[in-house]
């Protein structure tokens, strides 16, 4: 009966870690250049790390090892003399004295082109109305890892690219740069010269002199408010080393939280804010609910919880805070006032999300209310309903009261027309008969019975049957949007009966203990129903089998992300009439896919 259940439950409750490529997304296309540079800036040197596009080898001529070449040269210079070259001349990096860096080269060999996730291929970048590039055909590259060293750290590095007389690259290079561990730039294209001044006591505010180099989030503080039916979340990010100017982690080093710190330091964060929440809901501050603490970890690739102890870079370590408020339905107005700056931290990124989208306001001292007022003028919160039995699918029914009354009315017929000979003594046997027919007329609707369990299956359509299950998978994802166990198991028991209910409700209370473990819970937003076929149930008398495709489109947000999820089942659900209304008693599953949310249907 519940054969391969636990691959819906994984979606139907929760459940999908934190994590996807989709948390970072990039409209230029540099990551998909013809050229990659990769910059490390570290305490005494500078890595340039290069992926060099094999057509692009003539600009980049003296990385090319000498085996590499098809006939040998012999009028070439030395590979020092190369490398001065390339240092002095093609690839240049200067410190803050306009003084050449030299470059020691420590691998050039072939390699095939690294993947990079590039969400957005082909799709129209709305500012340029350019298609987004795709990465090329060719994947060989020659990767080259240089060393530029300096003896003392430099207040600013400037980088030349290879460029021709005039100062232009000829060269297509996306690049990427770091500074101790901490982005300073996520991939953009590195056109000609660039200045990045280095911070050195918090690599978190090196920055590049061009705008477009700049990072994508700035702040080293966020704070979101999640407003959705039954619930608000106030979601807080924070840098640890920002949070020093309020709290004293009293940690033993200035660039590592060593394993033993790592839960001290997060349970200090989540006191501190859960102390100064100060969230007002419809004018009233309810009770807070102190919903997750975990170390948060942001790269290009994907965003993910770490909740195993582990050391962590002090740079870059980040602790998120979820503190959620149990609401009837949706609020008319949400407001929190946050009064955390300093003297480097004057402005906050801040958002409002609500089943509109998101509503970006940055705060700062003099403007440091975040206030969310419900306009959703057109939205209906999402609601579980009965899905009653319509009466073309009730079989045959036999009104029973009716049925016996219209049975008595025959032998009083008898008695008054013939055993009676008289029409005097007539009239009572007629009067009787005529007060059990009116009787008969007015219970016709009441004590109904179904007869023939076989005709219900053959009188659903498969347009029936895919409304059907539409509006009991709907009902059952949705019973998971409540966070009191008593609410979802309420709720799940209006369209799910029997065994299933206590197997679905006790495998929802496991996922559960996932998502505190670091999930992140999933709501459901979309259900569509692919196919759908119905007959008799050959596992319980009265009730019908469908074999069924469907497809749940799931999404999690947290920090001003959205991550969406798509799969698509494939099931034989057995539905029973249970009181009236249809409700969900065996679940098969038969396979299982995971789909492209965003891939369009061909017409």
């Amino acid at each position: 009966m519940f054969k391969h259940l636990h691959k819906l439950l994984l979606f139907l409750v929760v459940s999908f870690p934190f994590q996807a490529n989709a948390d970072w997304i990039n409209l230029s296309g540099a990551e998909n250049s013809r050229n990659i540079a990769e910059i490390y800036v570290n305490e005494d040197h500078v890595k340039l790390k290069l992926e060099i596009f094999i057509d692009d080898l003539k600009i980049f001529h003296d990385l090319v090892p000498d085996q590499l070449l098809i006939s040998p040269q012999s009028d070439r210079t030395s590979q020092h003399e190369r490398l001065t070259r390339f240092a002095q001349e093609t690839f240049q990096i200067l410190d803050d004295g306009g003084v050449r860096l030299p470059a020691r080269l420590n691998i050039a060999e072939p390699r095939l082109r690294i993947k990079r996730p590039s969400p957005l291929v082909g799709m129209i970048n709305p500012y340029t109305r350019q298609p987004i590039p795709g990465p090329p055909k060719d994947k060989r590259v020659l990767y080259a890892e240089l060393i530029y060293p300096f003896q003392e750290r430099p207040s600013s590095l400037t980088f030349i690219p290879p460029t021709d007389k005039n100062g232009f690259p000829i060269a297509s290079i996306g690049f990427v740069c770091f500074h101790q561990g901490v982005t300073v730039v996520d991939f953009r294209m590195l056109g000609g010269r660039s200045t990045l001044s280095l911070n050195w006591e918090d690599p978190w505010y090196s920055s590049f002199d061009k705008k477009q180099y700049q990072r994508r989030l700035q702040s080293g503080i966020r704070t979101y408010l999640y407003i959705e039916p039954y619930e608000v979340r106030h979601e807080i990010l924070v840098r640890i080393k920002d949070m020093m100017s309020w709290i004293d982690f009293e940690l033993r080093g200035d660039e590592f939280i060593e394993e033993d710190e790592f839960d001290p330091v997060r349970q200090k964060v989540a006191s501190f804010f859960l102390d100064r929440e100060k969230v007002f809901i419809d004018g009233q501050r309810l009770k807070p609910i102190l919903d997750r603490t975990a170390y948060v970890e942001s790269t290009m690739q994907r965003s993910r919880f770490i909740e195993i102890p582990e050391r962590v870079p002090l740079n870059t370590a980040m602790v998120g805070v979820i503190i959620t408020y149990l609401t009837d339905g949706i609020p008319q107005n949400v407001e929190t006032q946050w009064d955390l700056f300093s003297e480097r931290l004057q402005k906050v990124t801040g958002s409002m999300i609500d089943p509109a989208g998101p509503f970006p306001y940055d705060l700062e001292p003099e403007d440091n209310i975040l206030r969310w007022d419900n306009y959703l003028t057109n939205y209906k919160i999402p609601t579980i309903e009965h899905i009653n039995i319509a009466d073309h699918h009730r079989g045959l029914q036999i009104p029973l009261i009716s049925l016996v009354c219209l049975l008595t009315t025959i032998p009083m017929g008898y008695f008054a027309i013939v055993r009676v000979g008289t029409r005097r003594s007539k009239l009572p046997y007629l009067t009787l008969a005529g007060v059990i027919a009116i009787g008969a007329i007015v219970a016709y609707p009441f004590a109904r019975i179904s007869v023939g369990g076989s005709a219900i299956a053959s009188q659903i359509t498969e347009e029936d049957a895919a409304n059907l299950i539409h509006s009991l998978m709907k009902n059952v994802y949705r019973a998971f949007d409540f966070r009191e166990e008593e609410d979802v198991y309420d709720k799940l028991a209006v369209s799910v009966t029997g065994d299933l209910l206590t197997d679905i409700y006790l495998q929802s209370r496991k996922s559960l203990q996932i998502e505190q473990a670091g999930g992140a819970q999933a709501k459901v937003e979309e259900v569509e129903v692919l196919e759908a076929v119905a007959q008799e149930s050959v596992r319980q008398n009265g009730a019908i089998d469908i074999r069924t495709k469907w497809s749940a489109t799931g999404t999690v947000g947290h920090w001003g992300h959205i991550h969406t999820r798509k799969n698509v089942y494939e099931a034989l659900l057995t539905v029973a009439p249970v009181d009236e209304a249809w409700k969900i008693s065996s679940i098969e599953v038969l396979d299982e896919m995971r789909v492209d949310p965003f891939k369009v249907k061909p017409e």
